[in-house]
């Protein structure tokens, strides 16, 4: 295929060298699609394991055409030539790499293993000990729209899960402003398959997944404690809450469904009020009008959030439902949007793309 010419690039101008560390998962896929739209990033490594040495085309084939490196192991890199790093790995494989990086290169890391502050509370959920302890102090949540100051001054930004981004946004301000009850906030939360990742499991087979709907890490998801940890800072103590995800049988998207009680003399127009003014300046946060729910479709393959409010029969109920996409808002658009952020760059840029619809 001819080389495709990507708008807003000029040669000879002054880029970010950026590599992607797991390029061959649909998170590094997606960090790819997106950034050779950057006009400030220039894609100069990606790493895959079982993939290396091949072309990204042969492993992604509607990459093909743009001039992108092929596939290497990770020690075949030569981090000098680097600027900046989007470490895609497995869970528990990232750490020890995060570590070894030079220190004067920037990453964000879509893993969760940088997530947890605690490191005793990491090992309980991921059944061994933290690796880069001394590392962690350092790191930085990212969740942009509540720690841009953390992001901007950090080298190394965990970047939230895709779970914990679609139920933290609508909760947080919420919290914030004691209109909700810390108590009995129940998240009912479906994904898209892809957010399985990309390698072969019979449990992702088009045949076990299709015509069906399935709960999945009832009662222990490794997300539990993500959204805990950062509802007990909103809230100043501790927030214990019901999670359960499931799978559903489509490509990309998420939902949330939340139900929260809340406190006295608060309404669930109190609630979509303080959502619409805390977000009002969010390029990519939204809150819906009165009676409109939002729908995975709305956001699909954008960076976008989008939350709608509705009062609950029961007394001082509301239902919160928030969607976005899992592979775009909740995991590459926002590792890329808290690169913006780290680098100085304009925080909308390269991930401003309208939902795609149908």
């Amino acid at each position: 295929m001819a080389s495709i010419s990507i708008p807003g690039s000029t040669p000879g101008g002054s880029k970010i060298r950026v590599g992607i560390l797991g390029a061959s998962g649909y998170t590094g896929a997606e960090l790819v699609r997106m950034l050779l739209r950057h006009p400030n990033v220039e894609i100069a490594a990606l790493t895959a394991e079982r993939q290396a040495g091949k072309p990204m085309a042969e492993v992604f084939p509607h990459l093909g055409g743009y001039g992108l490196p092929d596939l290497v192991k990770i020690e075949e890199l030569k981090w000098d030539n680097l600027d900046f790093i989007f470490c895609a790995l497995p869970h528990g494989t990232t750490q020890e790499v995060v570590a070894g990086l030079p220190s004067g290169l920037k990453v964000v890391d879509l893993s969760a293993d940088f997530r947890l502050t605690d490191p005793a509370e990491y090992a309980t959920w991921y059944g061994h000990e933290h690796r880069a302890v001394d590392l962690q102090k350092e790191v930085a949540y990212g969740l942009t729209e509540f720690n841009r100051q953390g992001v901007r001054k950090a080298r190394v930004v965990a970047n939230p899960g895709c779970y914990p981004t679609c139920s933290l946004l609508p909760l947080l301000p919420l919290l914030l402003e004691n209109q909700i009850e810390p108590g009995g906030i129940i998240i009912d939360a479906k994904s898209g398959v892809s957010g399985a990742g990309r390698d072969a499991k019979q449990a992702n087979l088009f045949t076990e997944v299709s015509e069906g709907f399935n709960a999945y890490g009832v009662g222990n998801h490794r997300h539990m404690p993500e959204i805990e940890q950062e509802l007990r800072l909103a809230a100043g103590r501790p927030v214990t809450v019901s999670f359960t995800p499931h799978l559903v049988p489509m490509n990309r998207g998420m939902m949330a469904t939340i139900y929260v009680r809340m406190a006295d003399g608060v309404t669930a127009d109190d609630l979509r009020a303080t959502l619409a003014a805390r977000y009002a300046d969010e390029p990519f946060v939204g809150v819906t009008p009165a009676g409109v729910v939002p729908a995975t479709r709305h956001v699909r393959a954008s960076n976008h959030n989008l939350i709608g409010v509705v009062a609950d029969r029961a007394p001082r109920s509301a239902i919160i439902v928030s969607v976005i996409d899992n592979l775009v808002k909740g995991a590459s658009g926002q590792a890329i949007q808290n690169m913006n952020v780290m680098m100085g760059l304009g925080e909308t840029t390269g991930i401003d793309q309208a939902p795609l619809f149908p």
